[in-house]
């Protein structure tokens, strides 16, 4: 009589065990959804900050090129106007020169 009661109970057992073995399972696959969608999370949190990154990169390189552009532009220009003043120096001078020659 023991060994039917026994049997009975062991049966009992494995079943238990069975549906805590499915919960266990069911909570491991929560676990791994959930370890999966934190890193999916932080890997797209970690993408999106070097596209930022990289946006403000480019912004200064554009800020900084039409920068030294202008600059160029202004030192062309600025040399333009030099030169122009030592043409004008020049012939001054010549024509100051002549006068000189004329005169003595």
């Amino acid at each position: 009589m023991r060994t039917p009661i026994f049997a009975g109970l062991a049966i009992l057992a494995a079943a238990g065990l069975s549906a805590c073995s499915e919960k266990t399972q069911d909570n491991l696959e929560q676990t791994g959804d959930s370890i999966g969608n934190d890193v999916s999370r932080a890997a797209d949190d970690a993408g999106a900050a070097i596209d930022n990154g990289l946006d403000d990169a480019g912004q200064a390189i554009d800020r900084g090129a039409d920068r030294v552009g202008a600059a160029a532009d202004e030192a062309a220009a600025d040399a333009d106007r030099e030169a122009d003043e030592a043409k004008r120096d020049v012939g001054d001078t010549l024509q100051d020169a002549g006068t000189d020659l004329k005169n003595d």
